[in-house]
């Protein structure tokens, strides 16, 4: 068995593409994911598998459109790699305040050589960092005021998805919860 995470992208944001937690929960089981746990309402899911085909994330994707009426992308990242990810963060020693230190996710590594990433000046004091297999960013005066262009984020490819390190760091503890248990 396999501890995986699922990050749904753009749900329960505001008034739009609002999703219970109770129909997220049941469109990884019917993708057949076990042990679901859904975390802050904000797609979020902690969850066990037999194994993370990549046929996975279009499955969950599935059921929840038939479900929900909701379209959505679903990132899936075996939990090691979301840990990974998470400890790579250059940005620890920078943010003071876990709601504007953001990792977002995506279902490729980052192409750092095709991507037009802004100027750092032009970000200032908003900081960027394309790592790996992640952009991690600080986004000291609010993510809202962010100036990183959409364009930027959409070169990521069609699946890309942020969480705030509380966010992050909730899943973790989710995780590692898991793990204590028995993987």
């Amino acid at each position: 068995m396999v501890i995986a995470v699922g990050l749904v992208r753009g749900i329960n944001v505001g008034s739009a593409k609002g999703v219970s937690m109770a129909d997220l929960t049941a469109a990884f089981e019917a993708a057949g994911f076990t042990e679901v746990k859904t975390l802050l309402r904000s797609g979020n899911v902690v969850f066990r598998a037999t194994s993370l085909p990549k046929t996975a994330s279009a499955a969950v994707e599935r059921e929840l459109l038939a479900r929900t009426g909701v379209a959505a992308s679903v990132l899936l990242v075996e939990a090691g790699a979301f840990a990974r990810i998470a400890e790579a963060n250059p940005l620890l020693d920078v943010g003071d305040d876990d709601s504007k230190l953001v990792v977002t996710y995506v279902a490729e590594p980052p192409d750092i050589n095709a991507l037009a990433i802004p100027a750092a000046d032009s970000l200032a004091p908003e900081i960027v960092v394309v790592g790996r297999e992640a952009v991690y960013q600080w986004c000291p005066l609010g993510v809202s005021k962010s100036k990183v262009p959409a364009s930027f984020w959409r070169a990521l490819g069609p699946v890309a998805t942020a969480r705030n390190w509380r966010t992050v760091q909730r899943i973790l503890a989710e995780v590692d919860t898991r793990v204590s248990e028995g993987a």
